[in-house]
Parts: structure tokens; sequence; C-alpha cells
């Protein structure tokens, strides 16, 4: 029987010797990857994090103690160790264990996290309410794997240091967030462990502020303290974080079990806002994980001995390859296109870009509202950027997206990476939002392309419109076929849809991802005899007015899909914009409906919600059969 086998909660580990521990932390290194292996996930993090998981279970309290993770994805050793050992295999898989932290599937979950920089806020929130209530328990906010990169995390602790209350601040500090971190801070961190002497220094000056003291006096001792502090001030290696109001403590070896328990020991006593500064690798014990960090952030399931994928590749490209490979073509043509992304070269595919063009490609780290902002006054200087984030996490710049880059009408281009169903990421990285919240941006320019020739052709779109704010969205999936040479591909004329197919009984207006899906439902629908006209709804915003006009004239019923919420979603713009000029149309919506949804293979997502073929089908059937009676 292993050690890990016998804990189910956190009083079982506590009962282990410390001298088990390192045992325990080699069992939950196995554990990790033999599961991740068969179900892919963010095995890089959680490698890391073996020992100070271990440590924390150990010194703390945890339900009573709050410990909150920041970006979950390290989680997966907390999860074992908290009554999830069993189940694990299930990770990412439908109604199983979450990819990310989930506050409904373990009390030992303070608080969801999927995207970067929640923790130091959410933390501070709970001691905050621990003191209104006159509760006494800690609170532990781990902040790492890039998300001291986010300025979410400093705003989370300028509030927490002024505040003097009781809150440990734990850095996890791998120098990683999915590739390498980037930016002052991480180069900040990284002196910090490259030069040890300053710890050393500040000893001494101590050690010689007190000698003097007993030979000279109070006035000596006073100018002697005032030097102390300058050094302090200028070699310390917690200077950052003492200044905004914590006392610090570190660097330490995240991987010295012993040296952990002991200092959170240390730490747990005392008050006040306090950070420990932990060294971790990435990847930690699994040697293709430390050998490349980035690729083993997150990804598939594959052969833990050979390290392989277990699905080869095969077939088309990604649209991430598509993206990536048209973008740097395209820049062949524009000296002045650049890329921009925050932390994801290589989910973007702008790693590409970047070989061809590093002077042209910036990375700014977790930090999504300065790459919008950043791009905006790139764009007032007459350079063209475009900025490739997730669709989930291009939420985060919102404001900066209406009142940096709309409000000024200035030419940025979005390129939103898994827009849609995202499969087994789950809840917290659904990509379903954007057709949404773009179209509600006044001057946005909004497209969806249904394959990579298309997606390409909308590229160059975009870098011919100079009016305003343009975007695109496409999925997590491979693209529908291998995309002509980038050259080959004209630009789409702008704001035109595609009749894709003629039809008299309803007009289908697909968005992207939805137009192959609407056309084998067109043809399903044609051997039951229901007539279906499909078209390619490349531009949601502005629409094709001509086209729409010319349909009105036929159609009474028009159906429109689109991979996204139905509120206030294209099937919702296109409704209230005919709602006064043509009342007698009939627009019916499918989408996906106003729920959050929980992780499955997208291939299953899709059928859920209809968004098929099949799925098409039986709903535009349902609605000739509900008009056939209406006529009766």
């Amino acid at each position: 029987m292993t050690l890990l086998s016998t804990i189910h909660t956190p009083a079982d580990l506590k009962r282990l010797r410390r001298d088990e521990l390192p045992q325990l932390a080699q069992e939950i290194r196995d554990r990790l990857i033999e599961c991740v292996s068969m179900t892919g996930g963010h095995i890089g993090a959680s490698l890391g994090v073996v020992e100070l998981s271990i440590a924390l279970l150990y010194e703390f309290e945890s339900p009573r103690d709050k410990v909150v993770w920041d970006v979950g994805h390290q989680a997966y050793a907390w999860k074992l160790l908290t009554g999830r050992n069993e189940p694990f295999p299930t990770l990412r898989q439908r109604d199983g264990i979450s990819g990310f932290l989930k506050r409904a599937e373990s009390e030992h979950d303070h608080f969801g996290a999927g995207h970067a920089g929640t923790a130091m806020s959410a933390a501070l929130g709970m001691a905050t309410a621990r003191d209104l209530k006159g509760e006494d328990h800690k609170v532990v906010a781990i902040v790492g794997d890039g998300a001291m990169t986010c300025g979410l995390s400093y705003e989370g602790m300028n509030n927490a240091g002024h505040s003097e209350r009781d809150i440990i601040l734990i850095v996890n500090d791998n120098g990683m967030s999915i590739s390498p971190n980037v930016g002052a801070i991480s180069t900040t961190l990284g002196r910090i462990v490259a030069d040890p002497r300053t710890n050393r220094v500040r000893e001494k000056i101590k050690g010689v502020t007190f000698a003097l003291g007993g030979v000279f006096g109070d006035g000596v001792v006073d100018f002697a303290k005032n030097v102390e502090e300058s050094v302090k001030n200028l070699f310390s290696p917690g200077m950052l974080f003492e200044e905004l109001g914590f006392r610090y403590f570190g660097p330490i070896d995240g991987h010295d079990l012993p040296k952990l328990c002991d200092t959170l020991r240390f730490v747990r006593g005392m008050s006040g806002p306090r950070v420990i500064h932990v060294m971790t690798q990435k990847g930690k014990g699994f040697q293709f994980a430390e050998d490349n960090q980035e690729k083993w952030h997150g990804l598939a399931a594959y052969d833990p001995v050979t390290g392989e994928a277990r699905k080869k590749a095969s077939g088309p490209p990604t649209w991430t390859q598509v993206f990536g490979d048209g973008l740097t073509a395209l820049a062949a043509e524009h000296p002045e296109l650049v890329a921009v992304t925050a932390a994801m070269p290589s989910g973007t595919g702008t790693n590409i870009f970047q070989k061809k063009y590093p002077d042209r490609f910036f990375d700014v780290g977790i930090a999504e509202g300065h790459a919008v902002t950043f791009a905006g006054g790139l764009a007032t200087q007459g350079i063209r950027p475009f900025v490739a984030i997730y669709s989930t996490f291009l939420q985060r710049a919102y404001d900066n997206v209406i009142h940096d880059i709309a409000v000024q009408q200035l030419p940025v281009t979005f390129c939103m990476d898994r827009a849609g169903l995202v499969g087994e990421d789950g809840q917290t990285h659904m990509g379903l939002y954007d057709i949404a919240y773009m179209l509600a941006v006044p001057g946005m320019t909004v497209t969806a392309p249904k394959d990579g020739d298309e997606l390409i052709g909308l590229l160059r779109t975009a870098m011919a419109h100079t009016a305003g704010p343009f975007c695109t969205r496409y999925p997590r999936d491979k693209a529908p076929t291998e995309p002509r040479p980038a050259a080959d591909i004209p630009a789409v004329p702008y704001g035109s849809w595609e009749r894709l197919r003629a039809g008299k009984d309803v007009a289908i207006l697909a968005v992207g991802t939805m137009v192959q899906p609407a056309q084998q439902a067109a043809e399903l629908l044609a051997a039951d005899g229901i007539d279906c006209a499909v078209i390619n709804a490349r531009f949601l915003k502005p629409l094709d007015l001509s086209m729409l006009e010319s349909l009105l004239q036929q159609h009474r019923t028009i159906v429109t899909v689109e991979e996204g919420t139905i509120v206030n979603g294209f099937g919702a713009y296109l409704s209230e914009t005919l709602q006064t000029t043509h009342p007698e149309t009939r627009v019916v919506a499918l989408g996906v409906p106003d729920r959050l949804i929980e992780q499955a293979p997208r291939l299953e997502q899709l059928e859920w919600f209809g968004l098929t073929a099949a799925g098409i089908a039986r709903r535009i059937t349902a609605l000739q059969h509900e008009e056939s009676l209406e006529a009766r």
C-alpha cells in the first residue's frame, strides 16, 4: 500500500512522520504523470508544487485555514491530498475532476481559479471577512506560474500591505507562465536568486550597527541604522515586497520539504502581511517536462515513457497554426505589421511570427489590459498591431478595448483563439462571450471565418481596414481544410456575406465554425423536402445589408447558428435590427444557452446544444412543422 492511498483528508497527512514526506512527494509525482498521461492537462506547474502542497497541508489546517491558489492548474497535487486521489483519473473528463480549482468540488478549494492573478485579492477579501466576523484563522495566497506578471496581483498586494491584516503571500517562483516570464518583475526576482550575497550584506551591516553602539553611543547608532536602511533599499531581496508593506522571507528551495515545513510553521506564528519567496522548478521530477517547460505546461494525453502524444496529429492544421503561418506571411508584405500576445506565444501561434520577426513581436506577460492599450499606443504611431489572445482572456481587457481603442477609433486587430466551446478546460475557459461583447463595442468590426483560407483573407481585410478596430474569432480545433498559400488568398470584401446555397423555405445564416454543419444540415433537410438557403455570415458587424434585404424578400424565417452564447449574440443582434423594419420576419437563434458549460470533449458539447448538422436539421424541421400548424 502506498502512502498516498492512505490519505483521504489533511488529517491523514498530518499523521505521517516528516521523514516519510519525501516518499509521499515521489508517489504524488508518479500519480500525476500516470493520470495526466491519459487525460491530458497542466502537468508542468503541478509537478513543481508537490512539496509546497504537502507542506501547506502539513502545517496549516484546511479547510479552517483558507489556502487560495492562483491559476488553479497548479493545484493537482492539492487535489490528490484533499480527498480526490481515487477519482483523479477522471480529470478534465465529463462529470469528472475539474482541471482547475472549483469551490463546488471540495471544501478545500477555497476560491475557484482558472485565470491568473486572482489569489491575492481573493485572499485579502477572506482575511477581511475573517476580521469582520471576529474569527481566528490563517489566510494564505499562493501566487505563481506567471501570475506575478499580472497587474491584479499587485493591486491586491498594494491593498493588503496597506491593510496590515494577518495574511501570508507565497510567491511560487518558477520563472514561467505558459512561456518564460517577461518583464522587470521577473528580472528582479531572478536577481534575488542569482545574488544571495545581499542577505549577507544586510546581516553584516546589522552587526556593525550594534558594535558601533557599544563604542560610540546612540548618535553613531542612528547613523549606522540609516546606512543599514540604505543598503536594504539597494540590495534587499525583499525590497519590492517590503516597500508594499510585507515582511519578506526567502528565497527558499521549494523542493526542500524540511525547510518548507520549518519556514511555514515559523511564519504561520506571526501576524501582519508577510511573504515567503519559494523557488520551484516547473515539471520537477519528469524529464520531458523539465526539458521543455513551455510545451509541457499543458497538453493532450501522452505516452509517459516516450513523451509522444497518444493521438498522432493528422489531417489539416489547427486554426492556431493557420493563423500563425498566415500572419507571418502577411508580415513579409507589410513591415508595419506587428504581433502582440499576453504570455501565450505557442498557444496563439505567434511563436511562428516571433521566430521570423523577433523585433516585431511583443509578449507582454499575463497582462491582457496592458497588451490592448500598448497596441493602441502603437497604432497611434502608424504601426499595425495584431493582438492574439484567447477569447476567455480578452474578457479581462474589455475596458481597454472600449476606452483605449474603440473611443479613439484605432486600427487594432484582435485575433481571438479558443473561441466557442473549449472542451475539457471547462467553465473558466469557455470562449462563448466574445461575439456578444464585441458586437456591443461601437465601431468594432466583428468577423468569423469558415475555414483557413477565409481566416487569412480576413487578416488581409483587417490590414486594409483603417477606420477602427477589427476582430476575428476561431476555435480550439483543426481547420476544416488545408489552406492555400497566403499569397494566393485575396482579402475578403469588407462587410460581405457569401451565399453558399440557394433555397426558398428557410435562410440559415451560419457564423464561422457553424458554416460547414449548416451546409450539411441543408442537405439532410433537402432529402425531407425542406429547401434551405445557406449564408456564410462571415461579417457579424457590419451586416451585409444588401444580401440581407434580398433574403428578406424570399424568406419569412431566418435561422442564425453561432458557436457562442445566444444572449446578446449574433441572432439577437439581427433580430433587434429587423424588429422595426421587418416585423413579419421570424428570427430564430441557435447557439449556446445562458448557462455555465461543464467540461467534456468539444464534439460532445456541440451535440449537447444541437450545433451539429443533425441538431440544426432537427430544429429547422420542428420550426417548419410549427409554421405549418400555424398556417392552418
